[in-house]
């Protein structure tokens, strides 16, 4: 469609307000004359990082995640706080969840995780040169987390056999698998 063709919002009501994240209800017309309503999960983006303390192994975090209600191994990953860049986010996310920081940062993409109804943008990184900071950082009080490093070969026998169920996991582990050639950045 080309973006003349673009829906064009009639009305618009925000419809939550949450500590991550807003809901808001948009009624847009559609280039075929007709009316959609959409809610819409509007987020404030978040870093993934993939912490590599060596070429073939990677830190995974597990944590209990209340919303399907159960432990799960993932990347770790937070929100950006407001007026901070995605590459210092992710050296502050790698200090609080795995209590390491990363000499390095390299982004490897940006992709959207549900754009048929959220914005939220995850930008992966790729963590390396980790060491332990002179003062411990603290990680947020809400997170119960326990870091362990895995080697790559045994994080994907992990996913095929479902014990890994996180998307993000899955994508930025397939990031750092892949050929240079098949990575593009997004935006």
């Amino acid at each position: 469609m080309p973006s003349s063709d673009r829906p064009v919002r009639e009305a618009h009501a925000v419809r939550f307000r949450g500590l991550i994240f807003t809901v808001e209800r948009d009624i847009v017309r559609l280039s075929n004359g007709r009316r959609a309503t959409y809610d819409i999960v509007r987020h404030g983006g978040s870093v993934v990082l993939i912490p590599q303390p060596e070429r073939e192994t990677v830190v995974l975090i597990r944590q209990y995640r209340w919303a399907v209600g159960r432990w799960i191994w993932e990347l770790p990953a937070g929100g950006l706080e407001p007026g901070e860049s995605p590459a210092r986010a992710a050296r502050r996310e790698c200090a609080e969840e795995i209590g390491l920081r990363p000499d390095r940062v390299e982004r490897l993409g940006t992709f959207y995780p549900t754009p048929g109804f959220c914005d939220e943008r995850m930008m992966f990184y790729r963590c390396t040169g980790l060491r332990r900071p002179a003062r411990p950082v603290a990680g947020d009080d809400d997170e119960q987390i326990e870091p362990r490093t895995f080697r790559l070969a045994d994080v994907r026998r992990l996913i095929r056999r479902g014990e890994i169920i996180d998307l993000k996991t899955v994508a930025g582990l397939e990031l750092v698998a892949a050929p240079v050639s098949w990575r593009r950045r997004s935006s």
